[in-house]
């Protein structure tokens, strides 16, 4: 039984790490400027809203894993995201050929990333986690970070439409969601130990 529930709990995470693989590669995609001018406004945040969508489905499946405590901030970030970009595409809908604005970072679905992240960087290290383990929480830190540069970019200027740090704003995006995707990768190579056994029964 317990093995069966070990195998199960490895089946979520391996889905869990393609969501996240599947939803970062839409917001890198989505926030190199070259792309979006080229898909236009609303075909750009429907990608958004399509990443935000799988990375609800990847911290969704992580919430069933044990021990992953972190699991349910980053699933209520992923709710605000779900939210914000929905509204950017809503917005973008309605502007029509006028064009309307992008999806802009989430202030409160970054920060929910990143006490998820820093969460999770605690537990590994109290567990001792495995080098991989390591690389995978510190790349998300490291993404949660960048996805937080890019929230604060994003901040409007008061009587202005002008914002913050536009470069900030695609930098941290692009380079967040390049870590998220890295750290998803990791998640989805084989454990070291099954690698052994699987040459083992050769």
């Amino acid at each position: 039984m317990s093995d069966g529930g070990g195998a199960g709990e490895r089946r979520r995470l391996l889905l869990s790490d393609a969501s996240f693989a599947v939803g970062s590669v839409c917001f890198a995609v989505a926030a190199l400027p070259s792309i979006a001018a080229a898909l236009g406004a609303i075909v750009t945040n429907v990608v958004f809203v399509v990443g935000s969508v799988f990375f609800t489905l990847g911290a969704g499946l992580a919430l069933g894993v044990p021990d992953r405590s972190s699991s349910v901030i980053q699933f209520v970030g992923t709710l605000f995201f779900n939210v914000s970009t929905s509204q950017a595409l809503i917005a973008a809908v309605s502007a029509g050929a006028k064009g309307g604005t992008g999806w802009r970072p989430d202030a409160f679905g970054s920060i929910c990333f990143l006490v998820s992240s820093v969460l999770a960087v605690v537990a590994v290290a109290r567990q001792r986690g495995s080098s991989r383990d390591r690389a995978g929480v510190w790349l998300n830190l490291l993404g949660s970070v960048l996805f937080g540069f890019a929230a604060v970019g994003a901040f409007v200027l008061p009587g202005t439409d002008a914002l913050l740090s536009p470069f900030w704003t695609g930098v941290g995006t692009v380079g967040g969601a390049l870590c998220f995707l890295a750290a998803a990768v990791i998640g989805l190579l084989p454990a070291p130990s099954a690698q052994r056994a699987a040459t083992a029964s050769k």
